[in-house]
């Protein structure tokens, strides 16, 4: 069901609740709290320095910093000057931030101070020419950055003062121009999010303010049965420079919600926080919620406030939510969704029952096709096939990457169609379920991980000839990761800790392998093609015993 949008860009609508919400808080961060007009006053602060610094319109700006109140400050304020948001992790590496910079063409980045010596290792092999550095602690109270520096409770990274390199509190804190008007529509590029997928590096996805307001506004009202959006206090768990975060929990700010972003999942500090500020919406992995029920400490916290707890990133098990249901009374939902499609495809009704198993129903901004993978017909009624979604404002392209955007969007009935390469299923009450990969990605820890990315790490080592990487199945974790690796015939004396070594030195963290396993050979196709399917059918066979 397409419809109109009452925004045409993400800053007029957040604007807009600021307007009607001034003095209402709008987010709490290390327990301080934020009201709208203080946020706004200080986006439009960090938008004016930003253009005073030479940001125009369509620059890209690269976010490298951790969930935090100057994260959402640098997202907005990035679009309140007509640029391009780039969030990524702040566990990259200078070997992912030198790839991103370069692929964006990014000519500024926002980083935190602990991240300042990757940036300043890229800067000569990139087009980054404006640095803004900010401390977590940056925008607190004096006496919280006083406390925090005395008793060395907040970690701090080494800054240099040089003119490329401009300081955070600074600017939000300055007297600016005046803003000239925002001349941006819907179809206007927002950010561009990397994900991973079946490739080498990150493809960027670009994500236009209409796809972002409509997948947001969709998504946060999801739980109106619940609770008006209005009364919402999100716990903001998950990163924000995941699609995830952003319109599950971001998405609060547009509706007069509060928001809770957590720096880091900390469970301990996660319950507090439920209970002194009576969050009622909690967003998570498998994972969190899993560590959630086993934790030892839980019985001593009321969790009670909770309403709404949503899982994404990756398929709930059924114990858990069995589990949860039977210690809280209240169901874990689940939705479905990538960065291609901003988000949800699927979200389970909350003012009904909903099958365990089940990832919810087809949401109305969204239209699918559920197909044979190889010939792309359509299969029949409740049996399995190849997800493809289509949406009015949809991904049209990755970011530079015209053979997988051929690979991964495909024209059908006159319409452009984004093929998941997830394979689901239907029932007749509409009810999604999800059945299986059909390309070789890996969820660990609700992340889609490129096993092709991890492959040519390790071939870059030069003891390695060939390699070969999988998912394991794992209850706590959804998928571990196992390499089997071939060395070349004349080394001697490498190990599987050797190799666990390099990747960690090229790979954020949750990327590395968990197990190396040498081989004397990997299985092929005829024409020299990995048959990783070979590699998983084997592990299969060895966990059946």
């Amino acid at each position: 069901m397409d419809k109109e949008l009452p925004f045409q860009n993400i800053f007029d609508a957040f604007a807009a609740s600021a307007e009607r919400h001034k003095s209402k808080t709008a987010m709490i961060y290390l327990g301080t709290r934020f009201s709208y007009g203080r946020i706004l006053r200080l986006v439009e602060n960090l938008a004016a320095a930003l253009l005073e610094a030479g940001v125009r319109q369509g620059d890209r700006v690269i976010l490298y910093i951790p969930n935090s109140v100057q994260w959402v400050i640098s997202w907005l304020g990035v679009q309140r000057a007509g640029g391009v948001v780039v969030p990524i992790t702040p566990i990259y590496t200078d070997y992912d931030l030198r790839y991103i910079a370069n692929d964006s063409g990014a000519s500024s980045i926002i980083c935190a101070d602990l991240n300042y010596g990757y940036v300043q290792q890229v800067l000569p092999d990139t087009e980054l020419n404006k640095v803004i550095v900010t401390k977590l602690t940056d925008i607190l109270p004096w006496w919280k950055r006083l406390f925090g520096w005395a008793f060395d409770k907040v970690p701090k990274g080494q800054v240099a003062k040089n003119d490329h390199t401009l300081f955070f509190r600074k600017l939000v804190t300055s007297r600016h121009d005046p803003l000239p008007p925002l001349e941006q529509g819907e179809d206007g590029t927002a950010e561009i999010l990397y994900t991973g997928g079946t490739t080498k590096f990150p493809k960027g996805v670009p994500i236009s303010h209409g796809l972002y307001l409509e997948s947001a506004f969709e998504q946060i009202t999801m739980s109106n049965p619940l609770f008006s959006p209005s009364e919402n206090v999100i716990i903001g768990t998950v990163p924000l420079f995941h699609i995830l975060g952003q319109t599950c929990a971001l998405s609060a700010l547009l509706m007069g919600g509060a928001l809770i972003p957590m720096p880091k999942v900390s469970l301990d500090a996660i319950f507090d926080a439920v209970y002194r500020f009576r969050a009622k919406t909690l967003i998570g992995v498998p994972t969190l919620y899993r560590m959630i029920l086993e934790h030892d400490r839980i019985d001593l916290y009321d969790l009670s406030s909770l309403m709404y707890c949503f899982n994404g990133g990756d398929v709930l098990p059924v114990e858990i939510n069995q589990r949860w249901t039977q210690k809280y009374d209240k169901p874990i939902y689940q939705g479905y969704g990538a960065t291609e499609t901003c988000g949800g495809v699927s979200m389970c009704p909350t003012d009904q029952p909903n099958p365990l198993k089940s990832i919810g129903k087809v949401v109305p901004s969204k239209r699918i096709k559920i197909v044979n993978p190889d010939t792309l017909e359509p299969v029949g009624p409740n049996e399995p096939g190849e997800l493809l979604v289509h949406s009015k404002r949809m991904v049209r392209e990755y970011w530079n990457k015209p053979a997988e955007t051929e690979s991964a969007f495909i024209e059908m009935d006159g319409l452009l169609w984004y093929r998941t390469a997830d394979v689901v299923l239907m029932d007749d009450d509409g009810n999604l379920y999800f059945i299986d990969r059909t390309v070789d990605t890996i969820k660990h820890k609700g992340y889609r991980v490129s096993a092709s990315e991890i492959e040519a790490v390790l071939q870059e080592h030069h003891a390695v000839i060939g390699a070969c990487v999988v998912g394991i199945p794992d209850e706590k974790v959804g998928q571990r990761i196992k390499a089997y690796v071939v060395l070349k015939e004349d080394i001697k004396g490498i190990t599987g800790y050797d190799l666990i070594s390099w990747c960690r030195k090229h790979l954020v963290p949750y990327k590395v392998p968990q197990y190396i396993e040498f081989r004397d050979m990997l299985p092929k196709s005829k024409v020299g093609k990995l048959l990783r399917r070979e590699i998983r059918d084997e592990e299969k066979r060895r966990a059946e015993g």
